[in-house]
């Protein structure tokens, strides 16, 4: 009897399953057995595909550089506000850090990125391409009236990734309510002072 071959699963699952994986056990723990098993596979065929742990780690760093354009493409066209746009950008670019501890795990891979000149690249490449998402958002936010006319976008873009970053790690130590619930309160203090007077704000998800 010939045996069957063996099933195929796409790129994009197996690195879903890693960044599961260091969700719950951080980079320390990735190894590429935990990974196929998390997906059903061998750690012989993930060799064969990324070479190494470091191999998988880069391919899921540049796919999450292409998953940030893709996210903002998506994401605008399914909110009518572009400060609707902007909070729920900010969540979701945060969706995998949903208890304190996977955001320690993310944190941790977060270090091994910035000392890693490989990983570093790709790991400014999302950060840049957020950047760009929401300076973006901004823009057609004070074209629509939502902020005011005059608002300094790149300044406020700023603020906003430092939002994102530092709200997370305030969330993880104090504990107090949900992640998204915590960046929808900051970002709409951040922004609203820029708002026009006669209108009020509410960053709620829609």
């Amino acid at each position: 009897m010939v045996a069957g071959r063996p099933r195929r699963v796409d790129d994009s699952v197996i690195l879903r399953g890693a960044a599961d994986v260091i969700g719950r056990v951080g980079p320390a723990g990735l190894t590429l057995a935990a990974v196929a098993g998390e997906v059903g596979l061998v750690a012989g065929t993930l060799v064969q595909r990324f070479g190494s742990k470091h191999g998988l780690l880069v391919a899921l760093a540049r796919q999450a550089v292409q998953d940030a354009d893709v996210r903002y493409e998506r994401i605008r066209h399914e909110h009518g506000s572009a400060l609707a746009a902007l909070v729920a950008l900010a969540v979701e670019s945060m969706a995998s850090m949903a208890t304190p501890e996977s955001f320690a795990n993310h944190l941790a891979l977060l270090c091994v990125d910035l000392t890693d000149p490989q990983l570093h690249e790709h790991a400014l490449g999302v950060h840049q391409a957020q950047g760009r998402a929401i300076q973006m958002l901004l823009a057609e936010a004070v074209s629509a009236g939502e902020l005011r006319a005059g608002t300094d976008t790149a300044a406020l873009t700023g603020s906003v990734q430092a939002i994102i970053i530092g709200v997370g790690l305030t969330w993880a130590l104090d504990r107090r309510g949900t992640l998204p619930q915590r960046l929808r309160q900051e970002i709409n203090a951040l922004v609203s002072s820029h708002v026009p007077s006669r209108d009020g704000l509410s960053l709620e998800e829609s």
